[in-house]
């Protein structure tokens, strides 16, 4: 497993039904890894992993193996709000060829830190799949601190990475105190890539990147050879949807994005709902803003669509 480069918190795409669409799926994840990307990432809390069932996610994972498992490796974030069904699905993962996990807390329950850690040891020790760290506590209201991450990472072998979403850059140069390059940091918030690149991450589990990923690699890569203009110029052009991926909507926000380029729908599952009124024109006028000043590009020219 190589922890590097953008990998797309994949969403997940539903038809007029609201099932899942495997074909859309299957597409989305050829076309993101055609255009750059070094990994996919289902099931998370972009891809809406908490409105799935098992089944579901099962599935979800079989069909992006089956898309671009020999040219890319698959990361199955495990969230679940049980340990024990945390461990199945860690398990079921490897079974269906994913080269990785990554491991969120309880959705819901604020453990302390004996729980949070009992909770991810026991994921840790159910899989010999490299494993990833989500930190999150913006959302989960579980805080992982550099200090227990270390203890996590000296204790396992197998706990490769940690996607870092504080908000706090801070937290990398801090990971990186305590345990070198022993650790691979990816960020996890879009509007704070650049900075987090500049601080020692080495990859960055993306969400705008599932609408614009030549724009999203594009930036790491600038951000990651030092080329500060390019990486400026990019970062000013991408940050009013970068900040989408930062505030309670981004799921729909993402979506919505993803609609207007044409890769995919704004569908969402309840009790998520489609933007409407002011909010949606709101968002609408600053991603077509967006969108008219693409860097580089035609802003006209045709997209892709599967």
């Amino acid at each position: 497993m190589n922890w590097t480069g953008v990998m797309p918190a994949i969403t997940t795409c539903f038809d007029r039904d609201y099932k899942i669409d495997h074909d859309f799926v299957a597409n989305h994840c050829r076309w993101l890894v055609e255009h750059g990307c070094t990994g996919i990432v289902p099931l998370g809390s972009l891809g809406e992993g908490a409105a799935l069932e098992y089944a579901e996610k099962v599935a979800v994972i079989e069909t992006c193996v089956r898309s671009v498992g020999k040219k890319a490796p698959v990361v199955a974030a495990i969230s679940s709000l049980r340990t024990a069904e945390a461990v199945e699905l860690a398990k079921t993962a490897a079974d269906k060829g994913c080269a990785g996990v990554m491991i969120l807390p309880p959705y819901v329950y604020r453990g302390d830190w004996r729980e949070m850690k009992s909770h991810v040891v026991a994921v840790l020790r159910a899989t010999k799949l490299p494993c990833m760290l989500y930190n999150n506590p913006v959302s989960y209201g579980t805080d992982f601190l550099p200090e227990q991450i270390a203890e996590l990472a000296n204790e396992h072998k197998n706990l490769e990475s940690v996607k870092e979403s504080s908000t706090d850059v801070r937290r990398v140069t801090a990971i990186r105190a305590l345990l070198g390059d022993r650790l691979a940091v990816f960020m996890g918030v879009d509007d704070a890539i650049v900075e987090g690149v500049q601080a020692g991450a080495v990859g960055w589990i993306a969400g705008l990147v599932n609408a614009l990923p030549e724009e999203s690699v594009d930036l790491f890569r600038f951000a990651a050879e030092g080329k500060i203009d390019e990486a400026s110029a990019t970062y000013k052009w991408f940050l009013p949807l970068l900040r989408m991926d930062t505030v309670p909507k981004f799921v729909q926000l993402i979506k919505l994005v993803q609609q207007e380029v044409g890769m995919g729908n704004a569908r969402v599952r309840p009790p998520r709902m489609e933007l409407e009124g002011k909010e949606l024109d709101e968002a609408r006028m600053i991603i077509r803003a967006a969108l008219k000043t693409r860097p580089g590009r035609n802003a006209e020219r045709e997209t892709t669509r599967a």
